[in-house]
């Protein structure tokens, strides 16, 4: 019984280490732009959302930021009162938090980035 218990334990300590997996159920699988131009930041990236995965391209298509093979915690896909859909999630290897909700009855979303001692970055994106 001991043993059962140790391994139990073990197995959830190993889910926590390395995880969640992304499972985007509810929330729109697309191409989004981040166009930040000014302020602290001067750059276009493209959030792609697919079924299983978030990743971050740069406008030529270049994977700049893959969430597979990450920490990811906390992974949440919700409905909202409004019908909008929305994502939240961190990840320690970026050091950061995101909340991505859909905006009804456009097709925009709008992307919360938190990070420790620094504003949040709100932006709103259109699909691609």
């Amino acid at each position: 019984m001991k043993k059962l218990i140790i391994v139990l334990v073990l197995l959830l300590a190993a889910t926590a280490l390395f995880g969640q997996a992304i499972q985007l159920k509810g929330f729109p699988t697309a191409k989004f732009l981040d166009s930040a131009k000014g302020g602290d930041f001067d750059y276009e990236a493209v959030w792609e959302f697919s079924a299983n995965n978030i990743r971050i391209l740069d406008t030529a298509g270049n994977v700049q930021w893959d969430f597979s093979g990450k920490t990811v915690r906390d992974f949440k896909v919700s409905v909202l009162e409004s019908a909008d859909a929305r994502i939240t999630f961190s990840c320690p290897e970026a050091e950061r938090s995101y909340i991505f909700t859909t905006n009804t009855p456009s097709k925009d979303i709008t992307m919360v980035i938190k990070r420790d001692g620094l504003p949040d970055y709100i932006k709103r994106m259109s699909p691609q």
